[in-house]
């Protein structure tokens, strides 16, 4: 396990609880692009598909956590986008 690894992870991760919370709180999408949520979300997938198989350790979970943060962001993206009645 690194710890620089780690420590990239929860850098990241720290702030998608704050985009989440934020969007859930005004109900605004404001700023918020899906393509770069999925291109992160491809990346954490990535380096989940890595961990199996090729360097398996306890670090899996900090990316299975990032990836299901910003894939929740993603889904209230089109979730606010759907209630606004506007065009995604």
């Amino acid at each position: 396990m690194s710890f620089f690894e780690a420590l990239m992870l929860i850098c990241f991760g720290s702030a998608w609880p704050f985009s989440i919370y934020k969007a859930l709180k005004s109900r605004r999408i404001d700023g918020k692009s899906p393509l770069f949520l999925f291109i992160v979300l491809v990346g954490y997938v990535s380096g989940i598909i890595h961990k199996v198989f090729y360097s398996f350790d306890s670090l899996i979970y900090l990316y299975v956590l990032n990836a299901l943060m910003v894939a929740l962001d993603l889904g209230i993206y089109f979730w606010i986008k759907w209630k606004s009645g506007s065009p995604a």
